[in-house]
Protein backbone atom coordinates (compact mmCIF):
# COMPACT_ATOMS: atom_id res chain seq x y z
CA UNK A 1 0.00 0.00 0.00
CA UNK A 2 1.35 3.42 -0.90
CA UNK A 3 1.72 5.92 1.93
CA UNK A 4 -1.01 8.33 0.68
CA UNK A 5 -3.49 5.43 0.53
CA UNK A 6 -2.58 4.38 4.05
CA UNK A 7 -3.08 7.94 5.32
CA UNK A 8 -6.50 8.07 3.63
CA UNK A 9 -7.56 4.76 5.19
CA UNK A 10 -6.38 5.82 8.65
CA UNK A 11 -8.16 9.16 8.30
CA UNK A 12 -11.44 7.47 7.36
CA UNK A 13 -11.15 5.00 10.26
CA UNK A 14 -10.45 7.75 12.79
CA UNK A 15 -13.09 10.22 11.57
CA UNK A 16 -16.28 10.19 13.67
CA UNK A 17 -19.57 9.23 12.09
CA UNK A 18 -21.79 12.32 11.85
CA UNK A 19 -25.49 12.50 12.41
CA UNK A 20 -27.79 14.55 10.20
CA UNK A 21 -27.73 17.54 12.58
CA UNK A 22 -23.93 17.74 12.46
CA UNK A 23 -23.30 16.20 15.89
CA UNK A 24 -21.23 13.03 16.10
CA UNK A 25 -23.48 9.96 16.17
CA UNK A 26 -22.74 7.02 18.41
CA UNK A 27 -21.53 4.07 16.34
CA UNK A 28 -22.38 1.74 19.24
CA UNK A 29 -25.90 0.64 18.35
CA UNK A 30 -26.39 -1.63 21.36
CA UNK A 31 -29.30 -0.87 23.69
CA UNK A 32 -28.27 1.47 26.48
CA UNK A 33 -29.53 0.20 29.82
CA UNK A 34 -29.94 3.78 31.05
CA UNK A 35 -28.39 3.26 34.46
CA UNK A 36 -27.36 6.08 36.78
CA UNK A 37 -23.59 6.36 37.44
CA UNK A 38 -24.03 4.58 40.80
CA UNK A 39 -26.16 1.82 39.29
CA UNK A 40 -23.69 1.47 36.43
CA UNK A 41 -20.80 1.01 38.87
CA UNK A 42 -22.72 -1.73 40.72
CA UNK A 43 -23.81 -3.36 37.47
CA UNK A 44 -20.30 -3.41 36.02
CA UNK A 45 -18.95 -4.86 39.28
CA UNK A 46 -21.42 -7.73 38.80
CA UNK A 47 -20.23 -8.23 35.21
CA UNK A 48 -16.61 -8.37 36.41
CA UNK A 49 -17.66 -10.95 39.03
CA UNK A 50 -19.19 -13.09 36.31
CA UNK A 51 -15.92 -12.93 34.38
CA UNK A 52 -14.04 -13.82 37.56
CA UNK A 53 -16.38 -16.80 37.99
CA UNK A 54 -15.65 -18.02 34.48
CA UNK A 55 -11.91 -17.66 35.11
CA UNK A 56 -12.25 -19.68 38.33
CA UNK A 57 -14.29 -22.34 36.56
CA UNK A 58 -11.71 -22.73 33.80
CA UNK A 59 -8.84 -22.80 36.32
CA UNK A 60 -10.68 -25.40 38.38
CA UNK A 61 -11.31 -27.54 35.33
CA UNK A 62 -7.68 -27.20 34.29
CA UNK A 63 -6.44 -28.42 37.65
CA UNK A 64 -9.16 -31.04 38.15
CA UNK A 65 -10.51 -29.19 41.20
CA UNK A 66 -14.27 -29.73 41.03
CA UNK A 67 -14.84 -27.88 44.31
CA UNK A 68 -13.21 -24.79 42.81
CA UNK A 69 -15.47 -25.07 39.75
CA UNK A 70 -18.58 -25.18 41.96
CA UNK A 71 -17.36 -22.37 44.22
CA UNK A 72 -16.56 -20.09 41.28
CA UNK A 73 -19.93 -20.76 39.65
CA UNK A 74 -21.80 -20.12 42.90
CA UNK A 75 -20.79 -16.42 42.92
CA UNK A 76 -22.62 -15.79 39.63
CA UNK A 77 -25.65 -17.96 40.17
CA UNK A 78 -28.86 -17.11 41.95
CA UNK A 79 -26.96 -15.39 44.76
CA UNK A 80 -25.94 -12.65 42.35
CA UNK A 81 -29.37 -12.42 40.73
CA UNK A 82 -31.06 -12.02 44.12
CA UNK A 83 -28.52 -9.38 45.22
CA UNK A 84 -29.21 -7.09 42.25
CA UNK A 85 -30.73 -3.90 43.69
CA UNK A 86 -34.40 -3.36 42.85
CA UNK A 87 -33.57 0.05 41.35
CA UNK A 88 -31.27 -1.64 38.82
CA UNK A 89 -33.59 -4.59 38.21
CA UNK A 90 -36.52 -2.27 37.45
CA UNK A 91 -34.52 -0.47 34.72
CA UNK A 92 -33.48 -3.61 32.87
CA UNK A 93 -35.49 -4.32 29.71
CA UNK A 94 -37.25 -7.67 29.25
CA UNK A 95 -34.74 -8.74 26.59
CA UNK A 96 -31.90 -8.33 29.07
CA UNK A 97 -33.79 -10.35 31.66
CA UNK A 98 -34.49 -13.03 29.04
CA UNK A 99 -30.74 -13.58 28.74
CA UNK A 100 -29.62 -12.74 32.28
CA UNK A 101 -32.01 -14.95 34.24
CA UNK A 102 -31.19 -18.13 32.33
CA UNK A 103 -27.48 -17.31 32.51
CA UNK A 104 -27.59 -17.17 36.31
CA UNK A 105 -29.46 -20.49 36.26
CA UNK A 106 -26.75 -21.97 34.03
CA UNK A 107 -24.16 -21.12 36.69
CA UNK A 108 -26.40 -22.93 39.21
CA UNK A 109 -26.60 -25.93 36.86
CA UNK A 110 -22.82 -25.95 36.59
CA UNK A 111 -22.55 -26.22 40.38
CA UNK A 112 -24.58 -29.44 40.24
CA UNK A 113 -22.81 -30.79 37.16
CA UNK A 114 -19.38 -30.18 38.72
CA UNK A 115 -20.03 -33.15 41.00
CA UNK A 116 -20.53 -35.74 38.26
CA UNK A 117 -19.89 -34.57 34.69
CA UNK A 118 -16.58 -35.23 32.99
CA UNK A 119 -14.22 -32.32 32.29
CA UNK A 120 -14.99 -32.20 28.57
CA UNK A 121 -18.73 -31.86 29.24
CA UNK A 122 -18.09 -29.19 31.89
CA UNK A 123 -15.90 -27.24 29.47
CA UNK A 124 -18.55 -27.47 26.80
CA UNK A 125 -21.21 -26.23 29.22
CA UNK A 126 -18.94 -23.37 30.29
CA UNK A 127 -18.74 -22.48 26.60
CA UNK A 128 -22.55 -22.31 26.52
CA UNK A 129 -22.49 -19.94 29.49
CA UNK A 130 -19.97 -17.75 27.69
CA UNK A 131 -22.22 -17.76 24.63
CA UNK A 132 -24.96 -16.27 26.82
CA UNK A 133 -22.50 -13.61 28.02
CA UNK A 134 -21.54 -12.77 24.44
CA UNK A 135 -25.18 -12.55 23.34
CA UNK A 136 -25.94 -10.11 26.12
CA UNK A 137 -22.87 -7.95 25.52
CA UNK A 138 -23.71 -7.86 21.81
CA UNK A 139 -27.17 -6.43 22.51
CA UNK A 140 -26.73 -4.20 25.57
CA UNK A 141 -24.39 -1.61 27.05
CA UNK A 142 -24.29 0.02 30.45
CA UNK A 143 -23.41 3.55 29.29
Amino acid sequence: MRLPSLVLVLTVWSTPTWAVDGAPSDPDTRINLGLTPEERAEFLAEMRQMLTSVQGIVAGLGSGDRARVAEAARYSGNRMARATPDAVRSRLPPGFKDIGGPTHMMFEELIVRAETDDTETLLSYTGEILQQCLACHALFRAH
